[in-house]
């Protein structure tokens, strides 16, 4: 309605013709003299018309919405098991990089101790990741907090590289969230996004990763 409403023709006072119908007690001489009638306004005169409605040009877009190269689009930032299964999630505009929205990633994480008691472990022993990630800044953050960040350097890389072949060999097991990806992407709402409200369209990310879940016991 947005992009019509600017190309519709209003040349007459639509409560004008009302007149013409009848003449049953006044009515239609009352509606024909309203001052807040429909006018040759464009899109103008016809919003004040509809109650509830906004007839303007607008973007297409909503929370969590952001600009690539092939297009606008929400990003899916997923941590998994070693079975591939979703422990925490953040959705985020497809703008930023993937680096800046690793640590808001992990915060997401919450599983149960063992033992029923205590707070939810929140750190994971080791992260595996691809080549996006590899920031020194970010190796240094999660040293500090205990986990080691297992990554590929960039072939551009100047600075003296950090890690060896023997961590990198666990590299191997990165197929793991590959696939949980492609799970994810089996569920058509989450793949073209319908809602406009990011709560809504993260419910149905939580429904998918449930699903994945069930699937898997």
């Amino acid at each position: 309605m947005a992009g019509s409403a600017w190309g519709l023709s209003l040349p007459f006072h639509l409560l004008a013709a009302v007149a013409r119908l009848g003449r049953a007690g006044g009515v239609a001489d009352d509606l024909a003299n309203l001052s807040w009638g429909v006018e040759s306004e464009g899109a103008a005169g016809l919003e004040r018309s509809l109650h509830r409605r906004q007839l303007r040009f607008r973007e297409k877009g909503g929370a969590g919405v952001g600009k690539t190269k092939r297009g606008k689009g929400t990003k899916w930032m997923v941590v998994v098991d070693g079975k591939g299964l979703p422990l925490g999630k953040h959705l985020a505009s497809a703008s930023p990089a993937e680096v800046t929205l690793a640590e808001t990633t992990l915060a997401s994480i919450r599983v149960p101790n063992r033992h029923g008691r205590g707070r939810p472990q929140q750190k994971p022993q080791r992260l595996i990741a691809h080549k996006a990630y590899d920031s020194d800044p970010l190796r240094m953050r999660l040293k500090k907090r205990g986990i080691e960040l297992i990554v590929p350097h960039k072939a551009n890389r100047v600075r003296k590289p950090t890690q060896d072949g023997r961590s990198l060999r666990r590299y191997r097991k990165r197929w793991k969230i590959e696939r949980t990806n492609a799970w994810l992407g089996n569920f058509r709402r989450l793949v073209v996004r319908y809602e406009r409200l990011l709560p809504i369209y993260t419910a149905f990310f939580h429904i998918a990763c449930f699903m994945i879940v069930l699937n898997r016991l």
